[in-house]
């Protein structure tokens, strides 16, 4: 796994391996990154989102889908995983990218955030374990917990096609071999 594209390009980040196999660690790969960003370049007449913007990973895992959104110009990553194996992933990427000052790592169960003690996420990744269910509720939490910003951009990795959420809005939905990404938009004041 490699950063595609910014200022950490071509960056190696930690290797999965083996790992824990109860973790349940599924990276995006890298042509599914690739693609994804490439979308998300041509939103909003071809400025990323991602620029200047403070980024939300739910369901980190391997944090591949913030840092590629740090490397591409994204202000401030957050990464929420409650996952041993992945969050020391996350930790050794955070080294490996020399991103201390602009990444936060929480242990917390991406369905039950609680409060957010800060400012709002403008984007928010979610890559939750696929076919569970947990997308909705880390959305609803997310959504509860005053973490989700007005009319921010979600991205929602799973294993088929899903609605939005009531007051969210659907921008698209694409098919990478047996990974779907789906765009929403939060509701706007």
């Amino acid at each position: 796994m490699r950063i595609i594209s910014g200022s950490l390009r071509g960056l190696k980040l930690a290797e999965v391996g083996e790992g824990d196999v109860k973790a349940h660690l599924r990276p995006t790969s890298d042509r599914v990154r690739e693609s994804l960003f490439n979308v998300l370049a041509s939103l909003d007449g071809g400025i990323s989102p991602v620029v200047d913007a403070r980024v939300l990973d739910l369901f980190a895992g391997t944090g591949a889908l913030g840092f590629e959104a740090l490397s591409r110009g994204a202000t401030q990553v957050t990464f929420v995983d409650e996952g041993v194996k992945a969050r020391a992933l996350i930790r050794e990427n955070i080294d490996k990218c020399r991103a201390i000052g602009t990444t936060r790592l929480l242990r917390r169960d991406a369905t039950d955030l609680k409060r957010n003690d800060g400012a709002p996420f403008k984007v928010i990744f979610l890559d939750p374990p696929y076919g569970k269910g947990l997308g909705e509720k880390a959305i609803a939490s997310a959504q509860e917990g005053g973490w989700i910003a007005p009319g921010a951009l979600l991205i929602w990795e799973e294993n088929a096609p899903q609605g939005a959420p009531a007051g969210f809005t659907l921008l698209d939905q694409r098919k990478y071999g047996d990974t779907w990404i789906t765009l929403l938009r939060a509701p706007a004041p």
